[in-house]
């Protein structure tokens, strides 16, 4: 079986996550490309789009959102995710039993006791008017009828796990700053979520595997359960099993593929890319040493943004005052400055209209 090193699996990510060269793609096929965009942080996915999208514009992102063509809600890992409505209604279902282990792995001491079909039902019957709601304001109409939970908990469980919602723009446009409201996903998009497959049948699930492996391949399955959060997938891999190619790393674990998906050579140049705060480059694995060094791995879970170079994590970034303030997180070369300083210089342009080109590096490092 063939072994792919470090710097194989980091190109061929780079390929799938659209990284290495610009997409020349609509931005709605961007975003199911990549199976989504974590989006707790609303202004995080433009920056994310623009390092992968050629001639990107913020504006196409903020006009799916309000055509109600892409959304905002809690999906993989329990996390907000900024996913196309196609895939929204399609996956919800198949997510809902990981979304209520997740928030009952914070919270079951105060849930303890709680019906949580019943509260279901209820969340539902509160949200079936249209009007808007912030997670307070529903764990408010129910307060009375669970008073035992902290409104905290209560809130979490509805909005997270129990009720499928979408989070209504202003929140997530391009330079806007808005709190969360939330509707019904079905009465937002104007479709009902698909319903549960049938027992003994996971179509959604194969689905997910081979959506994940055109994004994120080669993998393993650890790295598959790192992506989406579901436990439940080992069958729909086994199914599909036929249908693809395997591999292993450095480690011995084997990695899974689609056998026509690219796999650039290792030696492929990988230009310098700006990643927002929890990109799915990095958090879609359990393995992320492909991009990011062990020493380096808490930057990705802190919310921290990084700058690649040469294919791998090399600094974080932020903005001040319409400057891309850039910290190595080791020496870099000559050309190594010279090409973020160009990236960055780019991205101060994209975040402010062009009225700022203006980029600092820190001093590098041994």
């Amino acid at each position: 079986m063939t072994v792919l090193d470090t710097r194989a699996l980091g190109r061929a990510t780079l390929a799938r996550q659209l990284l290495l060269d610009r997409a020349e793609l609509p931005v709605l096929d961007a975003v199911a490309h990549l199976g989504g965009l974590q989006a707790q942080e609303p202004q995080e996915p433009f920056v994310g789009l623009w390092s992968r999208v050629r001639a990107f514009d913020p504006a196409a992102l903020s006009d799916l959102l309000t055509g109600r063509r892409v959304v905002r809600t809690h999906l993989m890992r329990r996390t907000v995710h900024l996913v196309t409505a196609d895939d929204a209604l399609a996956w919800r279902a198949r997510h809902t039993t990981m979304l209520r282990q997740r928030v009952l792995g914070v919270y079951r001491r105060e849930l303890d006791g709680v019906n949580l079909d019943e509260l279901a039902a209820a969340g539902r019957a509160v949200m079936a008017d249209g009007e808007p709601r912030s997670m307070t304001e529903l764990a408010r109409a129910l307060a009375e009828r669970w008073p035992a939970p902290a409104p905290r908990a209560l809130g979490e469980m509805l909005i997270a796990a129990l009720v499928p919602v979408a989070q209504l723009p202003p929140r997530g446009l391009w330079r806007t700053k808005a709190g969360v409201r939330n509707v019904l996903l079905s009465s937002w998009l104007g479709r009902e979520i698909d319903p549960p497959s049938p027992e003994g049948s996971d179509p959604v699930g194969q689905a997910l595997v081979r959506r994940y492996l055109a994004a994120f391949g080669p993998a393993a399955s650890a790295d598959l359960r790192a992506w989406c959060g579901l436990a439940g997938l080992p069958a729909a891999v086994a199914a599909i099993r036929e249908e693809l190619v395997a591999f292993r790393d450095e480690r011995g674990r084997e990695l899974l593929d689609l056998p026509d998906a690219p796999r650039p050579d290792p030696d492929t140049p990988a230009p310098v890319r700006f990643l927002p705060a929890f990109d799915n480059a990095i958090l879609g694995f359990h393995d992320r040493g492909r991009i990011i060094d062990d020493a380096h791995r808490g930057l990705s879970v802190a919310g921290a943004r990084v700058v690649l170079v040469d294919g791998r994590v090399a600094a974080t970034w932020n903005v001040e005052a319409g400057t891309v303030i850039v910290t190595p997180l080791r020496r870099f070369s000559r050309t190594d400055r010279t090409t973020v300083a160009d990236q960055g210089r780019a991205l101060a342009s994209f975040l402010s209209d062009n009225d700022s080109h203006r980029v600092e590096i820190a001093a590098s490092f041994c």
